[in-house]
């Protein structure tokens, strides 16, 4: 078994691995013409890189540094989850309950009127909602104005922004598809169920007990020069996409009008979380901590062993399998086969974790409890189109980094 890993990892490998690993990961940098860049690589459960290059913001020349925050993307989704479970600890619902009971409208898959769409279903991709051609107009519409439209307008037959391609015709839990739009839900039923708004809940309960400067309402970050702007680049040059504070403060919104509960989307518990890799690191430990960091406790270990258990596996015909990126998933969180050409982060440990991708940044949160190892990447965009890597679904630079953590942590790191 150890020779055939030993093999494998050298089919992985494309880089010679060096002594200097700040020159190397400078490279993969380089090689892909990165705005910027924040590695952290952890083993034994404690942080052996830490590594951070590049721009924040490309006018200014701000650099990217450990309190550099990003707009993180679908990796927000795990914590968005983290808070559901914590009302799932309290006893306040079952993770098969059919989530009508706590919405306050029936939603249901009008292909499968009878077939409950339950918690589970939402967490794990599985509610065969998916994000059809309303999702674009109603989630616009949400970020835009004061009184942003009811959710239940997005998701019922008469709703103005509803759309007949937003459901699969699937029976409710017989089919994975990857869904941005069912974590506005569970935003939605956050609120429902805990009574606060999504982001000042997650605040609360989440990162002030962690001592995090993150959230998913950008008006409480103490600094938002800290923010990177997130970048594509046209023959125009570096065009900035969002999150572009260097020069001015983001706009206050008003919500005094918004009513908890009616649409969870407010603050995009789907992809909306601003945070840096350095607090990524603090959820990390968490994680490993069996749910508490320091004195502050986040979630129970047994409900850490749900998230982190598959609740649905891919037998080639189940699922939309993403290009091959998605082979498992649990609750919030994708689990690797470390298949080649597909999920493959570690070659020969199974890791559990978030893939993030919008407005040029792409993310990447992978851990192993059991050994105590961890990646974290992030970029706020590239020069060039982003292509997939030749071992793996991952793109270039998330290839080229997880090799070379991997093989720092293998050779440095051994207890």
């Amino acid at each position: 078994m150890k020779l055939f890993w030993t093999f494998l990892f050298c089919a992985f490998s494309m880089i010679t691995f060096s002594q200097n690993l700040e020159a190397e990961l400078s490279n993969v940098y380089t090689q892909n013409q990165l705005m910027g860049m924040s590695v952290i690589g952890i083993c034994n459960k404690e942080v052996k890189i830490n590594f951070h290059k590049g721009f924040a913001h490309e006018k200014t020349k701000t650099l990217v540094n450990k309190n550099t925050k990003y707009r993180i993307a679908s990796v927000s989704k795990t914590i968005t989850t983290i808070a559901l479970l914590q009302l799932y600890e309290k006893g306040l619902f079952k993770l098969d309950d059919d989530i009508n009971k706590y919405l306050g409208f029936s939603l249901r898959n009008p292909h499968y009127p009878n077939v409950p769409i339950t918690f589970r279903m939402l967490l794990s991709h599985t509610s065969s909602i998916v994000d059809g051609s309303g999702y674009e107009s109603f989630t616009t519409k949400t970020y835009q104005t004061e009184m942003p439209p009811p959710i239940s307008s997005l998701f019922t037959t008469q709703g103005d922004f509803y759309s007949p391609d937003m459901f699969l015709k699937k029976s409710p839990g017989s089919f994975f598809t990857y869904s941005n739009a069912t974590y506005g839900i569970v935003g939605t039923l956050i609120e429902k169920i805990s009574g606060m708004r999504f982001d000042i809940y997650c605040r609360k309960n989440i990162f002030l007990p962690l001592s995090l400067d993150a959230s998913f309402n950008i008006q409480d970050i103490k600094n938002s020069q800290q923010i990177a702007t997130l970048y594509r680049k046209t023959d125009a040059g570096w065009i900035p996409q969002i999150d572009d504070f260097q020069t001015t403060k983001p706009q206050k919104r008003n919500l005094t009008k918004y009513i908890v509960g009616s649409n969870g989307f407010i603050f995009a518990p789907q992809g909306g979380l601003r945070i840096s890799a350095q607090d990524l690191t603090t959820l990390t430990l968490m994680f490993m901590n069996k749910g508490v960091f320091k004195n502050a406790k986040i979630l129970k270990p047994e409900t850490i062993k749900t998230m982190f258990t598959p609740q649905w596996t891919y037998n080639g015909s189940n699922g939309d399998d993403y290009h091959g990126l998605f082979k498992q998933w649990g609750l919030g969180v994708h689990i690797t086969t470390q298949t080649l050409k597909s999920d493959l982060v570690f070659p020969n440990k199974k890791m559990t974790g978030h893939p993030g991708e919008a407005y040029g940044l792409i993310s990447d949160w992978y851990m192993n409890l059991e050994t105590g190892e961890a990646v974290i990447f992030i970029t706020n965009g590239s020069a060039v189109p982003y292509k997939t890597g030749s071992k793996s679904a991952f793109y270039t630079p998330e290839e080229e980094t997880f090799q070379l953590v991997y093989q720092f942590l293998e050779q440095k790191c051994k207890k």
